[in-house]
């Protein structure tokens, strides 16, 4: 997931205060086939930070900046400000980046029939910032930004067989909230990857 844009907009935060309704993320991926899924990013901000990020965009575009916000996605204006941007793939799993130069969700077979998905939470730490050096005041102000909000990780099929996520109550699909503190912070029960064995449909 492309994270990193967030990263690079922490430094912005630091000369401004009170956002609030800044960020949350979905990553739905469901998968159609033994060689084929179809994922869907959808990242929700609110008004204020949106209005950072377009100048960020502007400046990304002056530059020719790959890391400009929804540059591959369908972006969407809110009358109130904010802006929700959407980016789906489908196709075979290698083609699935997310908009990310390489793939960050694996697929590997789990025997005939299934597919086991996976996303490793390291790189989403990393992508984040996670174990940074921060002073006290700065840290400060970076969980009064991310207070609150979360990216929702959901992997979906014909049935889910195992999981380290919740299971919903149909068994189709399995989803993690994972607060955004948590990866900033390295909550110690966060698994190294999260993880949903399909049945094709």
């Amino acid at each position: 997931m492309k994270l990193n844009l967030i990263g690079r907009l922490v430094g912005v935060l630091l000369l401004s205060a009170g956002l609030a309704g800044c960020l949350d993320a979905s990553v739905d991926v469901a998968v159609t086939s033994e060689t084929t899924a179809k994922a869907t990013m959808t990242q929700v901000m609110g008004a204020d930070f949106y209005s950072m990020v377009k100048v960020s965009g502007e400046n990304a575009k002056a530059s020719k900046d790959e890391d400009e916000f929804c540059a591959e996605g369908k972006l969407t204006e809110a009358a109130d400000g904010s802006a929700t941007c959407t980016i789906t793939e489908e196709g075979r799993f290698a083609d699935l980046t997310m908009g990310n130069d390489q793939q960050t969700i694996t697929f590997t077979s789990a025997g005939p029939g299934l597919v086991r998905v996976a996303l490793p939470t390291a790189d989403m730490k990393a992508e984040i910032g996670a174990g940074d050096d921060m002073d006290a005041e700065t840290r400060q102000m970076i969980e009064a930004f991310f207070s609150g909000h979360a990216v929702t990780i959901r992997f979906s099929g014909a049935a889910v067989v195992e999981t380290n996520m919740t299971l919903a109550a149909d068994k189709r699909s399995a989803e993690q909230v994972i607060p955004f503190l948590d990866l900033i912070n390295g909550a110690p029960d966060m698994p190294d990857e999260l993880f949903a064995v399909v049945r094709v449909p």
